[in-house]
């Protein structure tokens, strides 16, 4: 790949079946770190410089990154809301393609399970209905936790009162909960942020493969 221009990086990342997963890591990495640059994007995501370059440019173009100039000499890039929507977008489509999917959300969903019934944690919530919620589901019965309710994910909400207003139908009037774990296969962003603005950070749980940033929370980045 020689990265010389968008349409050679397309085609040829196209060719190796990872356009989704590098277009998705580009968002991710604008998301998670506003001072990204084109040679740390490219080490982050483990490509060739002109390769990075040619994915951040189709994602300026697109209108899904918006770059800006600030001194000295270099630039910021910052995710627009189309672009966050095309973020959990992509999330979900690799999900979902994903042969590996089923094993992977088995084995995440073991491992925050064991995490709850060490700390005592048995009443736990899912936010967000479809494949993952199933699955954990299911994990749950192998431990001391209790699936009190799953509540539809993407709650969309503009301040705090109208959160606690919108999630009263299918998280607060379940009584008392240990944790939530975020299981929303379109939109785990979204859902996290929402939440977060209802409960403590550290009780809202997210399987890394939802490839969910934590930052101003508690400093955690799913990888």
């Amino acid at each position: 790949m020689t990265g010389d221009g968008g349409f050679v990086a397309e085609r040829d990342s196209s060719a190796s079946g990872g356009e989704t997963e590098i277009t998705l890591g580009v968002l991710e990495a604008v998301h998670g770190n506003s001072a990204l640059t084109q040679r740390s994007a490219a080490r982050e995501l483990g490509i060739a410089l002109g390769l990075a370059n040619a994915y951040l440019r189709r994602c300026v173009k697109k209108g899904w990154v918006k770059v800006r100039q600030v001194p000295p000499n270099r630039y910021a890039y910052y995710l627009t809301p189309k672009g966050f929507t095309e973020k959990s977008r992509l999330t979900a489509e690799y999900l979902s393609s994903s042969f590996k999917f089923f094993r992977r959300a088995r084995a995440e969903c073991d491992e925050l399970f064991r995490r709850c019934a060490a700390r005592g944690w048995r009443r736990v919530a899912l936010c967000g209905t479809g494949d993952l919620s199933e699955i954990a589901t299911l994990v749950a019965r192998e431990h001391s936790v209790e699936i009190v309710g799953v509540a539809r994910g993407g709650l969309d909400v503009e301040d705090e009162r109208a959160a606690a207003h919108r999630a009263s139908p299918y998280l607060m009037e379940l009584g008392p909960v240990d944790a939530v774990v975020v299981t929303d296969l379109k939109a785990p962003q979204g859902t996290f942020d929402d939440l977060a603005r209802l409960l403590p950070g550290d009780r809202i749980l997210t399987p890394p493969m939802l490839r969910i940033a934590r930052p101003g929370v508690d400093g955690e980045r799913a990888a």
